[in-house]
């Protein structure tokens, strides 16, 4: 199994490139973001890769961050998620944003990615919610919050604040950071209002 490659660039394809370890082209599949990274042709470059065998072909996938290749791997262990859309969700979504996506349920931004709709952007922050928080930079506080709330465990002021502030026009998220904040401050006998008027002093800020 390859599992990183030190060469140079030969050629580029749409969604290849052409690495060349002593005279031999390896042919790397990788995300669009990865190949804007990477250097020009004649370029040295070092990449991680990821060895897919099947009974007729060997395919490589290249990754410029062993990190990049973990998130592909983690990626295709969610139902309906193969390579090509784990390279379509990598190429679209850096591997922070992506983790903290996740760790907040943010389906919407996981759905930005080519090819991934509204059930399997679910699939991915639902099945991948437990392993997202290690890789992310979110604030733990709110990744508690997003949860309990996706699963109506909330407290009800803090429910109803969240709420408030959504039909107000705040996306959730903006308004689960605003209410976690202002909950810390106030306290858990915080009414709803009082977690309102605090969120909102947030938001402005």
């Amino acid at each position: 199994m390859i599992g990183k490659l030190r060469g140079t660039i030969d050629s580029y394809g749409e969604d290849w490139v052409i690495v060349d370890v002593g005279g031999v082209g390896y042919q790397v599949f990788c995300s669009a973001r990865t190949l804007q990274a990477l250097p020009a042709v004649g370029q040295p470059v070092t990449m991680a890769i990821e060895t897919y065998l099947r009974e007729d072909v060997i395919r490589l996938y290249g990754f410029a961050t062993d990190l990049e290749r973990e998130w592909f791997r983690l990626l295709q262990t969610v139902q309906g998620v193969g390579a090509r859309v784990a390279l379509a969700v990598l190429g679209t979504i850096k591997p922070g944003e992506l983790a903290s996506a996740i760790a907040l349920q943010d389906k919407a931004t996981v759905a930005r990615a080519p090819g991934v709709g509204k059930k399997v952007a679910e699939r991915i922050v639902s099945e991948l919610r437990d392993k997202a928080p290690e890789y992310s930079s979110a604030d733990p506080a709110v990744v508690h919050l997003q949860a309990d709330l996706a699963e109506h465990r909330a407290p009800r002021p803090v429910a109803d604040a969240v709420s408030a502030l959504v039909n107000l026009g705040y996306a959730q998220i903006q308004a689960s950071a605003a209410v976690a904040a202002a909950s810390r401050a106030a306290g858990e006998a915080a009414t709803a209002e009082q977690l309102i008027r605090a969120g909102l002093r947030e938001l402005v800020r």
